[in-house]
């Protein structure tokens, strides 16, 4: 494998990862009551909507967004892992060539 590739695949990991994680905070924000139109600042229309958390269906969406959030944080370590661990063997293959 080349370091380039290690390079491109630590990204393209990190990338889906960062997807990952806007897509599920995105329907936490959506199951418990939150719209984009209530992202305004100073505004009260922030409040959680207790009818959003006590249905069931929602509470399940909810459940499965939160731990798809922790999957895209693992998956964010672990492409982070894989990007200074080919940034490591480039500066290694650098130093034994000078």
């Amino acid at each position: 494998m080349e370091i380039q590739s290690a390079f491109n695949a630590g990204v393209q990991g990190f990338q889906k990862a960062n997807e990952d994680a806007y897509k599920a905070a995105e329907n936490i924000a959506t199951s418990v009551g939150i719209t984009p139109e209530s992202y305004g600042i100073g505004q009260d229309n922030n409040q959680i909507s207790n009818s959003a958390i006590q249905n069931p269906d929602t509470a399940v969406n909810l459940t499965q967004s939160v731990v798809d959030l922790r999957v895209a944080e693992f998956q964010a370590k672990a492409s982070a892992n894989v990007i200074v661990s080919a940034d490591e063997n480039l500066g290694t293959l650098l130093d034994v060539r000078v």
